[in-house]
C-alpha cells in the first residue's frame, strides 16, 4: 500500500475525478469498502449495532454512506452529526432505512452522545480527515473526549475511516481526544503521517481500500512510498516447489558472537533459517563452537581466529576464502563487540586492511598466502557491532557492496551519520531516505516504525509498534532474517522491509504465546515465525 502527503492525496483525488472516477463515486466505494471491513471483522458479535461519528467533511460522507451498506446488509445503524449537513441525500438514506440520526445541536451536555456510543458494538470515527489543525476545537475535541471514555470504558471496537480524528496526516502529531482505533480503513493509501508516532500507536490495523484511482495515474505513480501490508510481503516471498532443495534457497552467512555474547550468534542463525534459507553456515570464534554447536544441530560452521575469544583480524582471509557462489548473503556484527582486533578484521574483510594472508589450521595448505584472488563478497547485511566498527571507517562507503543492507537502530544511526539521536528520529522517512541515496545501499532504520529505504528514492514502513520487541537480541533475530531472505535471492530492499514485517508480527504473536510482553524473549520472535507464514498463508 503507497505512503503519501496530505498534498499528494489532493492531487491523486484531483486526477482521478479528471479521468472520470467523480467524488461522489470515490465516496462511494470508499463508503463500501468501510462496509466491507466490518462486516469482514465484526460479524460474529453477538450485536451487529454500529455508531457513526459524522463530521462535515469528506470523512463524514464515506460514514453516511458506510452506515447505508451496513444497513442494507442487516446492521441497525446510527449516525452522531457533529454538525448539520442540511438536505443532505446521504443523511436522508440513513434516515429512510430506519438508522438513528442524532445531532450534536441538540444535545448540548453531549448524554444522548455518551449513550449512543455505549449502546452501539462497533463505532465508525469519521469526525475528522486529513485537513485537520491542531489544537481542535469544539464541537469536535468535546464529542472526541466523550466518546473516547465511554470507549475506553468499555472496551468497544473503533473502526477510524481514512485516519482516526485529531491525528496531524503530515506530521504524525495528534491531539489528546484522539480515540485510538482497532482498525483504520485508509482511502487508497496510508497517510505519511500515520507512520510516524504518537499516531503509528493510534491507528491500529490499517486496511486499504480501492476507491477508483488509475493505476496509470501520473500522481499515483509518482509516489515511491509504501505502508508494508501482508500483500506486499507476500508478493516478494520465493515460490517453495515440492522439487526444490536446499541450494535452490541458497546459503547464509551468520558472522556473528564473541565469548561474552554468543547467544545472539545462535538467535541469527536460526532466523536466518527459519525464514527459509537453504542452508546456514555459522562463522563464529573457535572457542564458542563446543557450547554452540548442539543447540542449533541445522547449522554448518566456520571456526574462525580469535584473540580472546573474538573475532580476530587473521579471520578476514579465512573468512574470504570459505566464500563460494553457493554463499549467496553474508551477516555481519551481531555480538561481535567492538575490540580492536575485529574492527581491524572487519577493515580487511571489506578491503581496508592490511595485505590477506591465510591463518595457519583454518583454511587449506595449498593456498598460497597473499597470492590468490579475493572472491567477491555477497550482498551483506550489517548489524550492531558490525556498524559501530563501520562507523570507525572515514570511508566505509566505498568499501561497500552495492546490494548492502544496514540494520541500524536510532543511536547506531547517529553514529553513521554524525546526527544527533534526537535528530535522526525527528523525521525519520527523510533520514532514512536521504542517507540511503548518499551511501548508496539499503538501510533500515529500526525501531517503532521501521523504515527502510533504498538508494533510488523509494521507502517503506513497516507498521509495528510493539513493547514485545524491547528485547536483547530481537535485533539479531530481524538481521538474521533479512539475511536469510537475501540468501533465497529477495533483493535487497525488499528483503528488508519483508524480514521486518515478519519480525514485528513475530513480535506480537510471541507476546500472545507467552501472555505478556514484559516476558517475551528473542528466542521466542524467532521461534514464532511459522506462525506468522501460516497466518499469512505462505
Amino acid at each position: 500500500m503507497k505512503l503519501v502527503t496530505v498534498a499528494e492525496m489532493r492531487v491523486i483525488e484531483q486526477e482521478t475525478d479528471a479521468r472520470g472516477q467523480t467524488y461522489a463515486q470515490m465516496m462511494q466505494a470508499a463508503g463500501e469498502g468501510v462496509a466491507e471491513v466490518v462486516t469482514a471483522q465484526y460479524s460474529r458479535l453477538a450485536e451487529h449495532t454500529v455508531l457513526g461519528l459524522v463530521g462535515k467533511g469528506n470523512n463524514g460522507g464515506d460514514t453516511l454512506v458506510a452506515l447505508a451498506e451496513l444497513q442494507r446488509r442487516g446492521w441497525q445503524v446510527a449516525a452522531y452529526l457533529a454538525q448539520p449537513r442540511l438536505n443532505d441525500p446521504l443523511v436522508a438514506r440513513v434516515a429512510q432505512g430506519g438508522g438513528w440520526v442524532l445531532e450534536a445541536s441538540d444535545d448540548p451536555n453531549l448524554e444522548t452522545l455518551a449513550r449512543a456510543v455505549a449502546d452501539n458494538a462497533v463505532l465508525l470515527d469519521g469526525l475528522l480527515g486529513t485537513g485537520i489543525h491542531l489544537p481542535l476545537r469544539p464541537p469536535a475535541a468535546e464529542i472526541l473526549r466523550v466518546a473516547k471514555e465511554v470507549v475506553q470504558a468499555q472496551r468497544l471496537n473503533v473502526v477510524a475511516v481514512d485516519v482516526p480524528s485529531g491525528i496531524d496526516c503530515d506530521t504524525g502529531a495528534a491531539a489528546e481526544e484522539t480515540i485510538p482505533a482497532d482498525i483504520t480503513v485508509t482511502m487508497a493509501a496510508a497517510k505519511v503521517g500515520m507512520a510516524k508516532l504518537p499516531a503509528l500507536a493510534l491507528v491500529g490495523r490499517v486496511i486499504g481500500v480501492d476507491i477508483g484511482v488509475p493505476d496509470d495515474l501520473p500522481a499515483w505513480q509518482a509516489v515511491q512510498r509504501y505502508w508494508v501490508d501482508p500483500q506486499m510481503v507476500l508478493s516478494v516471498l520465493p515460490e517453495r516447489p515440492s522439487a526444490a532443495h536446499k541450494g535452490t534457497f541458497g546459503t547464509a552467512m551468520v558472522v556473528a558472537g564473541s565469548i561474552n555474547m554468543s547467544g545472539t550468534a545462535l538467535l541469527a542463525a536460526e532466523a536466518a533459517y527459519r525464514v527459509g534459507a537453504g542452508k546456514v553456515t555459522l562463522a563464529t570464534p573457535s572457542p564458542l563452537y563446543a557450547a554452540l554447536a548442539g543447540q542449533l544441530p541445522e547449522a554448518t560452521w566456520l571456526l574462525l581466529p580469535h584473540e580472546l575469544g573474538v573475532i580476530a583480524e587473521d579471520a578476514a582471509p579465512v573468512l574470504r576464502n570459505a566464500l563460494t557462489p553457493r554463499v549467496k548473503a553474508m551477516l555481519l556484527g551481531p555480538g561481535w563487540g567492538q575490540e580492536n582486533t575485529t574492527a581491524a578484521f572487519l577493515k580487511r574483510l571489506l578491503g581496508a586492511g592490511a595485505n590477506d594472508r591465510p591463518a595457519l589450521g583454518f583454511v587449506p595448505a595449498s593456498e598460497k598466502e597473499g597470492n590468490a584472488e579475493k572472491p567477491a563478497l555477497p550482498p551483506l547485511v550489517l548489524d550492531a557491532d558490525g556498524l559501530k566498527l563501520l562507523a570507525q571507517m572515514p570511508d566505509w562507503p566505498q568499501r561497500l557492496p552495492s546490494a548492502t543492507v544496514l540494520t541500524p537502530h536510532p543511536a547506531e544511526m547517529a553514529l553513521l551519520t554524525g546526527l544527533s539521536v534526537e535528530e535522526v528520529q525527528a523525521d525519520r522517512l527523510a533520514v532514512a531516505g536521504r542517507f540511503a541515496r548518499q551511501w548508496g545501499c539499503v538501510v533500515a532504520l529500526t525501531g517503532a516504525g521501521t523504515v527502510v529505504a533504498a538508494p533510488d528514492g523509494r521507502t517503506a514502513v513497516v507498521p509495528a509498534v510493539t513493547a514485545a520487541l524491547a528485547r536483547a537480541g530481537t535485533g539479531g533475530v530481524l538481521a538474521g532474517m533479512v539475511a536469510g531472505l537475501l540468501a533465497q535471492g529477495v533483493p535487497p530492499w525488499e528483503a528488508a522491509w519483508a524480514a521486518g514485517w515478519l519480525h514485528g508480527q513475530a513480535g506480537v504473536f510471541a507476546w500472545e504465546s507467552v501472555g505478556s510482553a514484559a516476558s517475551v524473549l528473542a528466542s521466542d520472535v524467532c521461534r514464532t515465525i511459522p506462525a506468522v507464514f501460516q497466518a499469512i498463508g505462505y
